[in-house]
């Protein structure tokens, strides 16, 4: 008894230690995230700002900050209670919720990054209210959402396609993709659809259809596959996004008709 009691111990130890080690590991990310909440609720915007990452002030402008902040009630923040916390290498995650200054609950998470000068708020994503369908994924958007995505995405390809040049595409996309690939490789990789001209413009006129349902791998990746039902040929896509600043962002094209 005695022997399966100092087990018992050494276990209770070990588990306290990893949830010391968690706490202790996530620390920055906590002073990161009190830091920018703090200052979106004195409205010292810029100083908000500095607690992103690059490539969240890339996708988002001040501005924008501010009116998602200001929707979503997150401007009104008192506290923070988070109850996951994880950290990956230089990546790192927050998921619980913030209590505003009126009383009200708000569930957010908050993904970080790790550089030269400490932890940096990458995305921050709050789920939807009302019902929804069972998903193994919290971020997964909605099927109109899903739709609005391709539909924005396909639109600019067809603007740029028209215009002979990806720069308008180079934009869209995520500054993940922006960081591997320059406009000139994205010319040389969509510069055989330059020969369609305007006719993909038609694709404004129709809703995409799905061929697969959606899904987010383990990297977090939104994979989305489906197709145009144009005439005579299809338009099959294959988009995928990544979440970056407060949505999702193309990092990911493969498009053929047939």
């Amino acid at each position: 008894m005695r022997t399966f009691l100092k087990v018992l111990a050494a276990l209770g130890s070990l588990v306290v230690v990893a949830i010391v080690a968690v706490f202790f590991m996530t620390s920055g990310m906590t002073d990161t995230a009190d830091g920018f909440f703090l200052s979106a609720t004195s409205a010292e915007y810029e100083q908000a700002y500095s607690f992103l990452a690059e490539d969240f002030k890339n996708t988002t402008s001040k501005e924008e900050l501010k009116s998602y902040m200001e929707e979503h009630s997150l401007s009104k923040f008192k506290e923070a209670s988070w109850h996951s916390r994880s950290v990956n290498g230089g990546r790192g995650e927050l998921a619980g919720s913030i209590t505003t200054v009126d009383g009200g609950v708000v569930p957010v998470s908050l993904g970080f990054v790790k550089g030269e000068e400490g932890w940096k708020i990458y995305s921050i994503s709050k789920p939807s209210a009302g019902l929804q369908e069972e998903s193994p994924a919290a971020q997964m958007p909605s099927e109109r959402e899903q739709i609005k995505l391709v539909r924005d995405s396909m639109h600019v390809f067809a603007v740029s396609v028209r215009e002979g040049n990806m720069s308008k595409m180079h934009d869209h996309v995520s500054s993940l993709w922006q960081d591997q690939f320059s406009v000139g490789q994205f010319d040389d990789a969509f510069g055989s659809f330059y020969q369609f001209g305007d006719a993909l413009l038609v694709l404004d006129e129709h809703t995409p259809q799905f061929s697969d349902a959606a899904t987010v791998n383990d990297e977090g990746i939104l994979i989305l596959k489906g197709f145009y039902p144009t005439q005579p040929n299809k338009l099959h896509f294959e988009h995928k996004y990544i979440y970056e600043g407060l949505g999702w962002k193309l990092m990911g094209l493969n498009v053929n008709i047939n």
